[in-house]
């Protein structure tokens, strides 16, 4: 299909403004790639939404699939190759007829393709369009990743116990053995890469035991293993991680990092390596940066309601600071990522300056910091404000000299992005006080102080309902009647009713986890007058925590119970990671 055509109609639609549809089709010409995998890189339209638009504009019906209804023996009618050359899978198949799933009914050699195998089936054709999401579905059960290891490890001939714990290699003299021991090795390091993009895990271990080498991922926030590996494999696959990113293989005393990037589901994903010495081994750690899983929406974040209009009111300010904090891994650079695209524009000028740069964002002048080259936050940030910037974004303000300078290029005209470590959003002022920044600056500098925690999201499809205990009604209750009554009202919580909750036991859609990924708790405090006059006139704990209130602030332990009524996390998970303000 025509890019234009399609993002016409999603103009014309209200799902697309004018302006993105035009940066959208330029940036689609220059880099050659679809318009359709642009829109769900950024998450701008769901493709659901995208292909009941295609539906109409070909005239092919859409159908809904759940990839694990189709029968095994229905995948043997077509090749995993030319499941994977045309992008169509097989759906159902009767006497007569053959139905087929297309994500790109108009491609006439698709077509012609389809028309041969049903042809040398003697059966006719029947054709659905499909999402990209339920195509890589079907195609990863044509190569499940366990039996591919397997049968790369089993091609492998090698005797346990002769191998590589030493880190020397015995040196075979045949010619072109080399190379043929080096396939299955690159097959095992390529299947584990595309495992974890499918399964959206965040980081691969590779780890040298005394007699095995383990692979875990972390998915959702927590480890599991996924294959084990004879311990011999262990140096060719992490020699083979180093040459994939640069990395000197004869190197194996010290740490390293590099990264590399690779073609993965049809998507652009990033891959960041770091090695560890250990006494049996290398250990290998890759962090997986997918843009479809890390680069994500303030409201698909869990951003929502009134705490969404003062972050979007206070991105619309000039100039400022906007503060995101909480402890390592509680998605604070995903959420400046969401902000930053939110400013995205052609008219202003955003530079960054990253420890290291996680995605890269078109539009956006990305640095990444070398501390051991004397390039840290501080002195960068210098450089920056020679570049004629509009935004600022400083990955982490660790050390006085970079919080002087982060509120100095504030009070100078600069929105300006960061994050901080402090347990909530109230302890921003008295941590940049402690950190040497002259309290009168404060007031002028600051604009949103954001805490947040990430949290475990209840798979949809397995959770049920029931009544709170007692216990727990109580602590709802009790945080309820904070809340303002105008957000009591727009949620429809009835405080004279019990409480109900959620909890998710499992299905197929979430591998019996109960578990389908995280979505973000927030505490959203902004600056007012009020605020001001606090901090000028010597500010302390209690009076902040007095003006939050006044500001009617809806603190991470309430938002994270407003999500568990809705059915969004567990009451429970909420209760033992937040604190009652």
């Amino acid at each position: 299909m025509d890019n234009k055509i399609l993002v016409n109609e999603l103009v014309k639609q209200g799902l697309l403004d004018e302006e993105l549809s035009k940066k959208i089709l330029k940036e689609s010409s220059l880099t050659r790639q679809n318009v359709e995998v642009l829109i769900y890189d950024r998450r701008i339209v769901d493709e659901e939404t995208v292909a009941a638009i295609k539906s109409k504009l070909l005239g092919v019906p859409y159908k809904k699939i759940k990839p694990e209804d189709i029968d095994d023996e229905v995948l043997k009618i077509i090749s995993e190759e030319t499941v994977r050359t045309y992008k169509v899978i097989p759906i159902s198949r009767s006497d007569e007829l053959l139905v087929v799933g297309m994500l790109n009914p108009d491609n006439l050699k698709t077509q012609e393709a389809l028309k041969f195998i049903a042809k040398q089936l003697k059966v006719n054709l029947g054709v659905y369009l499909i999402t990209s999401s339920v195509w890589e579905a079907i195609l990863r059960r044509y190569s499940p990743f366990q039996s591919e290891v397997e049968e790369a490890v089993k091609s492998l001939n090698f005797q346990p116990g002769q191998g590589l714990v030493s880190g020397q290699k015995i040196i075979r003299l045949e010619e072109g053995v080399a190379v043929s021991e080096e396939a299955p090795i690159i097959k095992i390091v390529a299947s584990t890469l595309k495992e974890a993009v499918w399964l959206k895990a965040s980081d691969i271990h590779i780890e040298p035991q005394r007699s095995r080498l383990r692979i875990r991922f972390r998915i959702d926030g927590d480890l599991q293993e996924v294959s084990s590996l004879p311990i011999e494999l262990h140096q060719p696959i992490v020699s083979r991680i180093k040459v994939l990113s640069s990395l000197k293989i004869d190197e194996t005393r010290i740490p390293q990092d590099g990264r590399f990037r690779s073609i993965i589901l049809g998507r652009d994903i990033d891959f960041r390596i770091s090695t560890f010495p250990t006494p049996v081994g290398e250990k290998a750690a890759i962090r997986v940066l997918d843009p479809q899983v890390g680069l994500k929406g303030l409201e698909e974040l869990g951003l929502s309601g009134e705490d969404f209009k003062i972050v979007k009111e206070g991105i619309e300010k000039p100039y400022g600071m906007i503060l995101i904090t909480g402890p390592t891994g509680s998605g604070k650079t995903t959420t400046l990522y969401a902000l930053m695209q939110l400013l995205n524009k052609e008219d202003v000028n955003i530079v960054s300056l990253e420890d290291p740069v996680e995605y890269f964002m078109d539009g956006l002048n990305q640095s990444q910091v070398r501390p051991e080259i004397g390039y840290d936050f501080a002195s960068g940030l210098r450089q920056i404000l020679r570049q004629d910037p509009d935004i600022i974004m400083i990955g982490e303000i660790r050390d006085n000299e970079t919080a002087a300078l982060a509120v100095h290029a504030a009070l100078t005209g600069h929105i300006v992005l960061s994050t901080l470590h402090t347990n909530n959003s109230l302890g921003v002022v008295s941590r940049l006080i402690d950190m040497k920044v002259a309290s009168f600056l404060l007031p002028s500098s600051l604009n949103l102080m954001l805490a947040q925690r990430l949290i475990p999201k209840l798979c949809q499809k397995c959770r049920k309902t029931e009544v709170a205990p007692p216990e727990i009604q109580g602590i709802i209750k009790k945080e309820i009647e904070k809340l303002p009554e105008e957000t009591i009202k727009n949620l429809k919580l009835n405080k004279s009713e019990d409480f109900k909750i959620f909890h998710s036991s499992g299905c197929s859609a979430c591998k019996n986890k109960g578990i389908d990924g995280r979505i973000a708790i927030f505490e959203v405090f902004r600056m007012t007058s009020e605020l001001k006059e606090i901090i000028n006139s010597g500010s302390n704990e209690s009076r902040i925590l007095e003006e939050a209130k006044r500001q009617k602030m809806i603190t991470l332990r309430q938002d994270g119970i407003l999500k568990a009524l809705q059915g969004l996390i567990s009451i429970e998970v909420i209760l033992r990671e937040t604190i009652e303000v």
